[in-house]
């Protein structure tokens, strides 16, 4: 059961149109501003709210799932008030709840709501944010990781009378001590420590990557080479990408990301795609072993001194597309700084966390290219894990 927390009390006492969020990982940013909007939508007649992200995919993945539970789990949810095709949920006040994705634009500039909530608002131009607050006609919800700087601090702050509320993990009664204990255990780690710990503005020099371009889908004249595997299972997600050859640059798409997936069900993903050649962490040798014994054409991923490095130049130097549906890869991307050393300063060693899409695509691009044969295929994968409960 959701319950209340300092995090959900302190957004709570906000009171101005425009409301930031800020905060690191399990401050309950989105669970805290979702319960106000479930709250709001329970007790205010024939209102519009539309909960707004970057695209459908992320927001799919992300604060519908969340909004889904809570509903589910406080015993609100009622299946013939959710459009599974328009992605609205209707409550018995008439008030509608609506996820789009800022990919929309006939939604972007298009009918005016009541009340608007920005997902990873940092994930959206400012224009785009401009055209959804002129259509609004009463509160905006805005939240971030503050991973880098952006137009929240460059146009709202200075500009607007906002309300600016910085939450931490500490804010957050309800998250187990094991994700406390994890994250007390990257202190080491100056500048994600000061975004994800302390909720902080951090250092954007710090990122590994930068300038991947967002494609819609994999363009049809895409060229399939690989695919990259990150074996997880209890603690960590497996992480399936493919790799392909697209107008002298790569282009990445993620098929799989989840915990609990067996050899079996790893080896089906890969039956039931296009066929190419996979790459796989060599830490499980068995796990490789098994999954070839399916029929599906896999190999180790050559590890030694300094192959992290020198995956990550090779990465760098490539021109980098990456699929709008691969939300977890593009979070992995945003999120990858270098690690520092006790002064803050940066060291030349990547952080070993929220990498598993990374991973997968590290051991994809980084092998040498002429050692196989390159299948042709069209773009397009259907990814194995998509769409909603229900």
């Amino acid at each position: 059961m959701f319950q209340a927390t300092t995090a959900t009390q302190k957004i709570l006492k906000l009171t101005k149109r425009i409301r930031g969020v800020s905060g690191g990982t399990g401050a309950s940013k989105t669970i805290s501003i979702l319960l106000w909007l479930i709250d709001y939508a329970q007790t205010h007649r024939g209102k519009v709210i539309s909960i707004v992200s970057e695209s459908l995919p992320h927001l799919k993945r992300g604060a519908m799932r969340d909004f889904l539970n809570i509903m589910s789990e406080h015993e609100y949810y009622k299946d013939e008030n959710w459009n599974k095709s328009d992605f609205i949920y209707t409550f018995p006040t008439g008030t509608k709840i609506e996820f789009f994705g800022v990919e929309e634009s006939e939604k972007v500039k298009g009918a005016r709501r009541d009340i608007l909530y920005v997902n990873e608002a940092n994930n959206i131009t400012l224009e785009t944010f401009m055209q959804l607050e002129i259509r609004t006609r009463e509160i905006i919800w805005c939240d971030w990781n503050p991973v880098a700087e952006f137009w929240w601090y460059t146009e709202i702050m200075p500009h607007y009378n906002a309300d600016f509320l910085v939450l931490t993990y500490l804010d957050n009664e309800a998250l187990p001590q094991s994700i406390v204990q994890s994250i007390e255990s990257k202190r080491h780690n100056k500048n994600w420590w000061r975004i994800y710990g302390e909720g902080q503005l951090g250092i954007a020099e710090g990122r590994i990557f930068d300038n991947w371009e967002i494609l819609d889908q994999v363009p049809f004249v895409a060229r399939l080479d690989r695919y990259g595997l990150d074996f997880g299972y209890t603690n960590d997600p497996t992480a399936i990408v493919a790799d392909y050859n697209y107008n002298g640059g790569i282009v990445l798409d993620e098929l799989a990301y989840q915990k609990g997936l067996s050899n079996k069900t790893i080896a089906d993903i890969f039956i039931n795609s296009p066929r190419a050649l996979v790459i796989a962490d060599s830490s499980e040798p068995k796990s490789i072993d098994e999954i070839k014994s399916y029929g599906v054409n896999i190999i180790p991923a050559e590890k030694g001194k300094g192959s992290v490095l020198q995956g990550i130049q090779y990465m760098q130097d490539k021109k980098i597309y990456v699929t709008k549906r691969s939300v977890n890869l593009l979070k992995e991307y945003r999120n990858y700084f270098w690690l520092t050393d006790r002064e803050g300063n940066f060291i030349n060693e990547p952080q070993d966390f929220m990498n598993h899409c990374l991973d997968a695509a590290r051991y994809a691009i980084g092998k040498p290219r002429k050692t196989f044969t390159m299948p042709q295929s069209v773009g397009g994968i259907k990814p194995f894990f998509e769409g909603l409960p229900g």
